[in-house]
């Protein structure tokens, strides 16, 4: 399954970036490229940019890659229950009150990454796991419809938002 199976009733407007900037490729090996692509670009940044904010109120590095794996977490909620065809809606949830109650900056650069790649895993092992009918099961989250499978690619974009954001305010 690749990013252009998903249909438009499938997420709401606003994941339509984050869906573009997945790429085209098969789901599982665009949920396991993007992650050691990512893993490689944030281990060649210069030590002294990861405490660095381009302007006030402005996330760290750490702190954004906080962030991707806070956000990645919820994802995957979203689309365990989605796929078990729970009908519950789900919550939105404010990204600021997260990255406010992390203490990112404080962590080793290594052990943000590895929890990064933990994350990642248990998701691919989570979505090798779904059939054709879990991953096209659609749930509300945040008012809004969303399938279990633009989730996984959701996943995929919002990271690459973050790097291509690394390299356009950062480096």
């Amino acid at each position: 399954m690749n990013v252009s199976d998903i249909l438009e009733n499938e997420y709401s407007g606003h994941f339509g970036t984050y869906l573009k900037q997945a790429g085209d490729g098969k789901l599982i090996e665009e949920l396991e490229i993007s992650l050691h692509e990512f893993i490689r670009f944030v281990q060649n940044i210069p030590m002294d940019k990861f405490d660095y904010r381009y302007a006030e109120g402005k996330w760290t590095i750490k702190e954004i890659i906080q962030h991707v794996i806070d956000t990645e977490r919820i994802f995957a909620y979203r689309a365990l229950c989605f796929s078990r065809n729970d009908k519950t809606p789900l919550p939105s949830f404010e990204e600021q009150d997260y990255a406010d109650n992390t203490d990112a900056n404080s962590r080793h650069l290594q052990d943000l990454l590895m929890e990064l790649s933990a994350v990642r895993h248990s998701n691919l092992l989570f979505y090798k796991s779904l059939s054709d009918e879990q991953l096209k099961r659609i749930g509300t989250a945040s008012g809004n419809q969303i399938s279990v499978r633009a989730l996984g690619f959701i996943m995929i974009g919002h990271q690459k938002h973050h790097q291509k954001v690394f390299e356009e305010r950062y480096l």
